[in-house]
């Protein structure tokens, strides 16, 4: 099993350097594959900050890497709870804090719309600070 960098992943979905997003299309398809939480968060943050992806084209991407058959996702359960939160609405980063979370009950934050965005989409009590 091969874990990849958020790098790769930006060329697989973006294509922007043809070579190198062959290259990555390539070990895609031979390898099987490893991502991270943090790399699927680096890979949300790079795609929306630096290519202006919708949260719509960002969640159908994520789903349709998640979904290769020779990708397997840290906590898979957890990422595609985050990406029907995110899809509703949710900033991706505090949806796959939440959907991450085991064995808390309560959910303290400083951000009153993620605390309002807890009470609606989780079994926690949020405690806005």
């Amino acid at each position: 099993m091969v874990a990849v960098d958020t790098n790769v992943l930006v060329r697989f979905l973006v294509r922007d350097d043809v070579k190198q997003a062959a290259r990555a299309a390539s070990l895609l398809r031979a390898e099987e594959i490893w991502i991270s939480k943090t790399v699927l968060l680096e890979t949300e943050w790079v795609l929306r900050s630096l290519y202006g992806f919708s949260t719509h084209s960002l969640a159908g991407a994520l789903r349709a890497l998640a979904g290769l058959r020779t990708v397997f996702l840290e906590d898979g359960l957890a990422v595609a709870k985050a990406l029907d939160w995110f899809k509703e609405g949710l900033d991706f980063a505090d949806a796959l804090h939440l959907a991450s979370v085991e064995g808390a009950t309560q959910f303290a934050t400083f951000d009153r719309k993620l605390a309002k965005q807890v009470k609606r989409a989780t079994a926690l009590e949020p405690i806005p600070l």
